[in-house]
């Protein structure tokens, strides 16, 4: 497990960093609140154990910020402190501690907390169900292999590159990267409402069935927006519903179901619609046989700026060979 120790204290911080470390874990390191809250929103561990005493922005704070920030994925957070009156932990707790270690602390103790957050964190069954709805859809189309995998990768593969490149948008942060991952596979989920004569069909949908198909976009995103509204601080919900409906939407403005155009396209759809276009390039079909990479990279260059947003398609060329290797990894064969 990644967990972020944060503490002004360089011998205790050390010395913290060493016994968690000695526990088998992964270890991030701030000297203050300030530089724990950069951090945490960088690389988002599931854990963090902070000092609350502590310059420019105390542990309070700390917890506050994480709480107020952390989404859908809960963050365990333990506060080491002095302080054992009653009042005082309340406080912690308000501001979102789970558990508290009292200094001095030892080995023993720190890994028993550290346990506890962990069971906390494996409650966690979001991933699970997520991705179980979207395996439904794609139980009903045995042709669609490991697609769902794939897409989640090209599609993480994509946002990271753009993230790292000289003028990355500013929606890509650490909770993007982890809702992208999780939330991609569900771009489909409204094909549940497609009848199974046009869904199954071994052949080109005419244009009446290809318009009963393009359906599925408004009944994936009206079915999340539902869920959305009974749990609204789930913010995967929110992504998943724009990865749904907009998905076929192009860049130029001639997709569907809404014609959009251009950033009107949430990021998240932008990018999915270039992972599913050159999945479905590379795999085989009943009605088109598989494309080699080259030449399904030609044709989304022929497409940039108009399928595509020319953003995600340079983000597409920087990491063609990750895309490659996801496609042999996950392949059907």
């Amino acid at each position: 497990m990644k967990i972020l120790i944060v503490d002004d204290e360089l011998v205790s911080r050390k010395k913290m960093d060493l016994l968690v470390r000695s526990l088998g874990h992964e270890t991030l390191v701030a000297s203050d609140g300030i530089e724990g809250w950069d951090i945490w929103k960088s690389e988002r561990p599931r854990m963090v154990i902070t000092d609350w005493m502590m310059p420019r922005m105390d542990g309070l704070e700390l917890c506050r910020r994480i709480r107020e920030a952390e989404g859908s994925q809960y963050i365990y957070l333990i506060m080491v402190t002095s302080r054992e009156d009653v009042n005082d932990l309340v406080m912690g707790m308000d501001a979102g501690a789970d558990d508290f270690i009292t200094k001095p602390f030892i080995k023993e103790e720190l890994a028993v907390r550290i346990r506890a957050g962990q069971r906390i964190s494996g409650f966690e069954t979001r991933d699970v169900v997520i991705f179980s709805l979207a395996k439904l859809v794609e139980s009903r189309d045995l042709e669609t292999g490991q697609h769902l995998e794939r897409i989640r990768h090209y599609s993480k593969t994509l946002a990271v590159a753009m993230s790292e490149s000289n003028n990355p948008p500013q929606e890509i942060d650490g909770l993007f990267l982890d809702n992208i991952f999780l939330t991609s596979p569900l771009h489909d989920i409204g094909k549940v409402g497609i009848p199974d004569h046009i869904l199954l069909k071994p052949a080109l949908l005419d244009d009446k069935e290809f318009d009963i198909m393009k359906r599925h976009c408004v009944i994936g995103s009206e079915t999340l927006r539902e869920a959305l509204k009974r749990y609204p601080k789930a913010d995967y919900l929110s992504m998943s519903a724009d990865i749904s409906r907009s998905h076929h939407e192009k860049f130029d403005g001639t997709g569907y179901p809404d014609r959009l155009e251009g950033e009107a396209i949430p990021l998240s759809a932008r990018i999915v619609a270039l992972a599913d276009v050159y999945d479905a390039l590379v795999s085989k079909r009943v009605y088109k046989d598989a494309y080699q990479h080259d030449v399904a990279k030609a044709i989304i260059e022929s497409e940039k700026g108009k399928h595509f947003d020319p953003m995600v398609v340079e983000a597409f060329l920087y990491s063609e060979q990750e895309f490659i290797e996801i496609h042999e990894r996950f392949s059907d064969r």
